[in-house]
């Protein structure tokens, strides 16, 4: 075989296998996220079994050993879900927080998976004509 097209075929063939491990990596990527939904939202279409990131308040809070038991509210104080949350949760967790959780629909309420709790810095999500 002339030399010149193995040089060929070798470069379409390590092309080709880029564009196909590129295409595996970014499917991947994409379709491993979860959507990411407000307590109302969540409430009016959650599917059980699937893990959605919800965001909201933290209200009616109430700890018993390592389970949490609190409401994500909307943060219009209009609608909210039901949470258990067995696991550790950061210092400044509290009523009227904003967090983020990734969540499970399990009867009537919902579950938060294991180190999936994070609560959102109020300072950075001020408008800037808001007093601190």
């Amino acid at each position: 075989m002339d030399p010149a097209r193995k040089r060929t075929v070798r470069l379409v063939v390590a092309l080709s296998a880029a564009v196909l491990l590129a295409g595996a990596l970014v499917y991947t990527s994409f379709s491993a996220g979860n959507p990411s939904v407000s307590p109302s939202k969540l409430r009016a279409s959650a599917i059980p079994g699937r893990a959605y990131q919800v965001t909201g308040k933290v209200a009616d809070w109430q700890k018993s050993g390592s389970v949490q038991r609190f409401r994500l509210r909307d943060r219009e104080g209009t609608r909210s879900v039901p949470v258990v949350y067995d696991g550790p949760v950061p210092d400044p967790f509290r009523n009227g927080r904003e967090v983020v959780n990734t969540v499970r629909k399990q009867g009537a309420g919902y579950v938060g998976e294991k180190d999936s709790l994070v609560t959102k810095c109020p300072s950075k999500y001020k408008n800037k004509d808001t007093p601190a």
